[in-house]
């Protein structure tokens, strides 16, 4: 019988090392390569198999026990028959990579080897809409990368809301980008109000908001409310989008108005233009504000190459809905949630009053670890009253004046706290807020929290007159000729309502200011400039039309 000699690597035949180097090679493909360490791919694909042990043998590879007898091959197996070894563990050096090779990211790509550890890099892989590459993009572009202290100012406002509106998006299957159009409409300030009445920080019209499902009231504005101003905002986007089919487009009619931008590509065909956003006649401010969203997206996909530092923003919730079942104080509830005025209000923006009323507001939005703190003081305060405000209808038309005495507050503070301005009256059926007391100790019912309104008139300003009644006059008869009652003369002149007057007597009578002069001779009037003037502050919230219904 022969003798087998030991197995050297310095006599082994090139042919031999060869072989084996194909066995090892194949042994380690089909055994998924046990014991190296996996490199991250991309998604959906592999490695070619030659990049995934090594093809040159070294000594430590070579060193191996005796080769047993080659099992047979299945007969399922087709193609040539490669002899199957033992897999035999490779030194470290044979498995250790010099450098990790690049995952190759598409939108919408999920990631399984990489956490998501912050909210703008989720906001970036969800950029779905088509780029904006035009001067006006690069003018915006210097605009907001020269000014690092206002971009950090807007990007630390957006903290508390970035996270719900992605995640509205991803619901919805919307591109994020959208996550970043309240920059350009109010610097994601939910209490800016525009010079046009638009509010919140998306920027809703007083009828765009109605049309949407908005309370506008008189304890409440949702075109500021956090939950509901996105829920419309984000409706209204998919609306547009679903009218026009291009995005772009739909931001336009946002920021313009869908009929206007209806008309404008009614024109452009008629004219036989192209029926894009970039070929359409419009005003500056729409054609600057679709550059100025992709500007904002060009630089949050790249900041470090416009120098621009973005907060940290970590990709999770920032607040928590919390129900309430009774009116509580705006202060109060800032107060048992541990939380600042400023905070609160930031989270809840829509109140217009000091006071959340339950049956209008049922749930308050608190910072996520203070929500607990909120409920546990609640609780503790359960038989405590909670609100110092309840609401009152006025059963006529009467001055602030007279609404304050009747419900024990000052004239000064009834104003304040209503809103109401000087020389102005209350009309009937006005709702206002008043000092919970006494009869009017109770929470606001559902229809007042919904529906309060508060209905002003211009107080009328009086001029003092004195007149001679004449023979046969009564107070009647002097009341009737200067516009006013009967009654009012006899209480100027302290006069019973039946009192005879006699030939020559004096009377003073009040009389409204403008009804005491004489009327001017009417001027030729110079006809009224009707052009329209547009703000230019790139910054400043935009106002849209209502959609017509």
């Amino acid at each position: 019988m022969e003798k087998r000699l030991p197995m050297n690597p310095t006599a082994l035949a090139p042919a031999r090392i060869i072989r084996l180097s194909w066995v090892l090679l194949l042994a380690a493909f089909l055994s998924g390569c046990a014991t190296s360490v996996p490199t991250p791919q991309p998604p959906m694909e592999r490695l070619p198999a030659a990049e995934a042990a090594p093809t040159t043998p070294t000594p430590a590879a070579l060193a191996l026990p005796p080769v047993p007898p080659v099992p047979p091959v299945p007969a399922t197996v087709t193609g040539p028959v490669v002899p199957v070894v033992p897999v035999v563990p490779l030194a470290p050096a044979v498995t250790e990579m010099s450098e990790e090779r690049p995952v190759a990211l598409k939108p919408h790509a999920i990631l399984g080897l990489q956490e998501q550890i912050d909210i703008w890099e989720r906001i970036r892989r969800g950029f779905a809409m088509p780029d904006l590459n035009n001067p006006l993009v690069r003018n915006r572009e210097q605009w907001y990368a020269s000014r690092p202290d206002y971009m950090l100012r807007m990007t630390e406002r957006s903290r508390p809301y970035l996270f719900h509106i992605v995640e509205e998006l991803e619901r919805r299957k919307m591109p994020t980008e959208l996550a970043l159009l309240p920059f350009i409409e109010s610097a994601f300030n939910p209490q800016a109000v525009s010079s046009a009445k638009a509010a919140g920080m998306w920027q809703f019209m007083p009828a765009t908001g109605k049309y949407f499902d908005l309370k506008q009231n008189l304890f409440r504005d949702e075109r500021r409310d956090v939950l509901e101003s996105t829920r419309a905002a984000l409706d209204y986007l998919q609306k547009l989008y679903t009218l026009f089919g291009d995005w772009h487009l739909a931001l336009a009619a946002y920021n313009w108005g869908e009929g206007s931008v209806g008309r404008a590509l009614a024109r452009n065909k008629a004219q036989g233009l192209p029926l894009t956003y970039s070929d359409l006649r419009m005003p500056d401010e729409t054609r600057n504000y679709v550059p100025k969203l992709q500007a904002v997206k060009n630089i949050v996909a790249q900041p470090e190459a416009f120098k621009t530092e973005l907060p940290l923003i970590q990709n999770h919730p920032y607040f928590k809905s919390v129900t309430i079942e009774r009116d509580i104080d705006v202060a109060i509830a800032a107060k048992l949630a541990n939380v600042s005025l400023e905070d609160f209000k930031a989270l809840n923006p829509a109140m217009n009053r000091p006071v959340i009323l339950a049956a209008g507001t049922p749930q308050i939005l608190l910072p996520w670890d203070n929500a607990t703190v909120f409920q546990t003081n609640l609780q503790a305060h359960s038989e405590r009253r909670l609100s110092s405000w309840t609401a009152w209808q006025a059963p006529r038309t009467m001055p602030a004046e007279e609404v304050a005495k009747q419900v024990g507050m000052s004239a000064e503070q009834l104003r304040s706290v209503n809103g109401i301005p000087a020389r102005m009256l209350v009309k009937a059926g006005s709702t206002l807020l008043v000092p919970r007391q006494g009869k009017l100790d109770n929470d606001v019912t559902e229809h007042l929290a919904d529906n309060g309104q508060l209905l002003l008139a211009p107080e009328l300003v009086l001029r003092k007159i004195t007149v001679k009644a004449h023979q046969g006059d009564t107070l009647m008869r002097l009341a009737s000729r200067h516009g006013v009652s009967a009654t009012s003369v006899a209480d100027w002149n302290r006069l019973k309502p039946n009192a005879t007057l006699t030939n020559g007597q004096i009377l003073s009578i009040y009389v409204p200011a403008k009804a005491s002069r004489k009327s001017a001779p009417q001027r030729s009037k110079a006809p009224a400039k009707t052009a329209a003037r547009s703000d230019k502050r790139s910054d400043k919230p935009t106002a849209k039309a209502a959609p017509k219904r």
